[in-house]
């Protein structure tokens, strides 16, 4: 024990010098420099520290003169927009700007993270143009190409397909998973059109010194969405859903429920907010592969369902939050209840709450098997037990403290620990 003490010692010494000696260069931030919060979850953000140089990345909002937030939504050909907010405080409240910035479906990462700085360095350019370091600032213009008009022969439609699979073995088990998808959609300021076919197929062996246990479960499903823009707060459309799964005891569904859609916020406005009360009535036909435990080998069934979503995207943080009931008409004790919230606030200077949770009270479980599972299916999860509820959560709360500033990038020896 002595010795471990005195080796963890001779350790740290050295290196507590080395810090002291390093800290000389690395508190040497840039002289009036603009003080910069940036809040986004999916950016390069040590690449950007490196390329956008004239200004000072904070770790507090607050003591931030611009926050940036960045928001990103999906686009109809399977790319994204980025939208970035510039959001001006301390001394230049009267300063805001947002721009977006579109990156298309096939683009790398590298010309992600290159358009990314450049519409950053385009928004900060009002601020900076306010410090002291704006004379040190040049300007360059590239002349665009002539613009040439192109027509898409595929007049909107995004396809895409995939193919997967696992294999994992060991002396006394083995399993595999060989899954495909192809999809097709088409979104415009008008229509919403999306279609998905899905093939999953999964077996597992175990070798006992007793038998050779083998387990299959095959999934296949068709769904599709179809919603047309009425204005900036309503839309109608439906969707449609036909499985096959062994899992849940389908040997063929079917579902059709058009619905109508009000968001109390404009849609134009959804990166930032949207409160969406959306209520569609369906029809279903069940066709069991074995006896459900109502005695049915098949079905048809009517009902409803009301959906309620919230989500917000501010300088405190961000929340998102669903509410869902739905009952089958034939019996409105056969209804299931599901909500979902997740919260990201920023309570104080480096004091961060994360929560996320969900919960379901469950009575519309009509495909249950007759007879319930056996011991393998259980274990296995090969087959849907019965349950009136469901729930999940998680949680997190960190403080960080010291320095406010944030600019230096080290990627030396990775990020992440070694393990023996």
């Amino acid at each position: 024990m002595k010795f471990m003490f005195i080796c963890i010692f001779l350790i740290i010494i050295p290196f507590s010098l080395i810090s002291q000696e390093a800290d000389s260069s690395i508190v040497k931030y840039r002289k009036d420099a603009l003080k910069v919060f940036f809040d986004c979850q999916f950016c390069d953000e040590d690449y950007i520290r490196r390329e956008i140089s004239f200004v000072n990345y904070v770790r507090d909002r607050k003591e931030a003169e611009v926050h940036i937030m960045v928001t990103s939504e999906r686009t109809g050909s399977g790319g994204r927009i980025y939208t970035f907010h510039f959001l001006g405080q301390n001394g230049y409240s009267a300063l805001s700007d947002t721009l977006l910035y579109i990156r298309k479906t096939d683009e790398t990462n590298e010309e992600t993270r290159s358009g990314q700085v450049k519409i950053m360095k385009l928004g900060l350019m009002p601020f900076v143009l306010k410090t002291p370091l704006a004379q040190f600032l040049n300007i360059n213009y590239k002349p665009p190409v002539e613009e040439k008009i192109v027509e898409d022969k595929w007049n909107q439609w995004v396809f895409s397909t995939e193919l997967s699979g696992e294999l994992d073995g060991e002396i006394s088990a083995k399993s595999y998973e060989l899954g495909g998808r192809f999809s097709v959609g088409k979104v415009t300021p008008e229509w919403k059109l999306d279609f998905d076919l899905e093939y999953e197929v999964e077996k597992d062996e175990f070798d006992t010194d007793d038998e050779l246990i083998v387990s299959t479960q095959k999934s296949k499903t068709f769904d599709g969405l179809i919603v047309k823009s009425l204005n900036d707060h309503w839309s109608i459309g439906g969707r449609f859903d036909f499985e096959s799964s062994t899992y849940r005891n389908y040997k063929f569904r079917g579902m059709v429920a058009p619905g109508i859609e009000y968001d109390i916020f404009p849609y134009s406005e959804s990166t930032r907010k949207q409160v969406r009360i959306l209520y569609s009535v369906g029809y279903c036909y069940n066709n069991y592969q074995d006896t459900t435990i109502y005695n049915k080998t098949e079905e048809s069934l009517f009902g409803h369902t009301l959906e309620i979503a919230m989500e917000f995207t501010q300088k405190w943080g961000s929340i998102y939050s669903n509410i869902k009931y739905s009952n089958y008409f034939y019996d409105w004790s056969k209804n299931n209840l599901s909500s979902f919230i997740s919260l990201n606030f920023r309570i104080a200077k480096g004091l961060e709450v994360r929560f996320g949770g969900g919960g379901s009270l469950i009575h519309d479980q009509l495909a249950l098997v007759k007879g319930g599972a056996s011991m393998e299916e259980i274990l296995l999860e090969r087959q849907e037990l019965e349950t009136s509820y469901s729930y999940f959560t998680r949680f997190s709360i960190s403080y960080t403290f010291g320095s406010i500033y944030n600019n230096v990038v080290n990627p030396r020896f990775g990020g992440g620990r070694r393990r023996f």
